[in-house]
């Protein structure tokens, strides 16, 4: 069965590695096409989110050397997750499958052919699964299969060890589009919209050339933006720290006034000053969560796009 596929390839300054990972990207796909697994009309998207070097020209070069390539340019930066949307909700009702991949290839183009078969057997929804770690940092490693394991406590329906590297086939995506949120945490949001799923494993690569897009910081980011987008459980902490803190108060109340009728009084400011800096500390960790979640409020009742495209280099035919 020949199956009508989008490659998406969301891309931040790739210039080092792009020529490389077209070459990889297409020739693959062109073994799927000869092995009748996928249609000839089958495509890769890159979207350009904002690049500050020759990303853009590159891609638009590849487009005219090929067909089979097509490109979306963003008006400037606007993150990973945006460009991934913009490339599957531009192309929707446009192809029988989308699979979206890092620019990097350090997830296995392998699992590309293992996904389809997947979709082909029934699948509307295949995980690409990272069983073996080893080329990350004994710190990246911690960081990310910490933050799965949060995620999952605090009832978010993430796949453990699996990020942007999925297929989901076009009734998954008609649904996804149903979304009309600024704030899209996708890795969350997929397993929501149901339809039947399997997983794909493969093994981690190292980064060919260029820069990590994810530094510490944009992880840190990238982490709370999808517990504040998709779980309430830090406002429920926050309550249960108040109720610690009323018991709290209330063993120093009880001090006070045995220390008051018994006639033990110590001058000092230590026992004054110590619970003022405790409680006045956690009501503004209290008010800053509260903040948190409000600013996300504020941010989806204004409705600003989640990104503005600038340039095609065809114009899909969405309908």
């Amino acid at each position: 069965m020949n199956s009508k596929l989008l490659l998406i390839v969301p891309c931040y300054n790739e210039q080092e590695v792009l020529e490389k990972t077209y070459e990889r990207l297409n020739n693959y796909i062109q073994q799927l096409v000869d092995k009748n697994l996928l249609s000839d009309t089958s495509k890769i998207c890159f979207v350009n989110d904002g690049s500050r070097d020759r990303t853009w020209q590159m891609i638009e070069e590849l487009c005219r050397k090929n067909s089979r390539i097509t490109g979306i340019k963003f008006s400037r930066n606007f993150g990973h997750q945006s460009a991934i949307l913009a490339g599957l909700l531009e192309n929707v009702n446009q192809y029988d499958c989308y699979i979206t991949i890092d620019a990097d290839l350090q997830d296995d183009i392998e699992a590309i052919g293992m996904m389809v078969e997947k979709y082909q057997e029934g699948a509307s929804v295949v995980y690409g699964v990272r069983n073996d770690r080893t080329s990350d940092s004994w710190f990246k490693r911690f960081t990310a299969e910490s933050f799965y394991k949060i995620m999952q406590k605090m009832g978010v329906p993430v796949i453990f060890n699996h990020a942007d590297f999925r297929l989901i086939d076009n009734n998954v995506l008609v649904e996804l589009d149903n979304y009309r949120e600024v704030n899209m945490f996708i890795r969350g949001i997929i397993p929501t919209i149901g339809f039947k799923s399997e997983n794909v494993y493969y093994k981690r690569a190292e980064r060919e050339a260029g820069e990590s897009k994810y530094p510490i910081k944009k992880m840190i980011s990238f982490a709370w933006g999808g517990v504040t987008s998709f779980s309430t459980f830090p406002m429920r902490m926050v309550l249960w720290f108040g109720f610690f803190n009323f018991f709290v108060a209330f063993g120093i109340g009880l001090f006070v006034l045995i220390s008051k009728f018994t006639g033990f009084t110590v001058a000092g400011w230590t026992s004054i000053v110590l619970p003022m800096a405790f409680f006045s500390g956690s009501n503004m960790i209290a008010i800053g969560l509260i903040g948190e979640y409000i600013g996300k409020i504020y941010q989806e009742v204004k409705a600003r796009p989640r990104y503005i495209i600038e340039k095609f280099t065809e114009t899909p035919g969405k309908s």
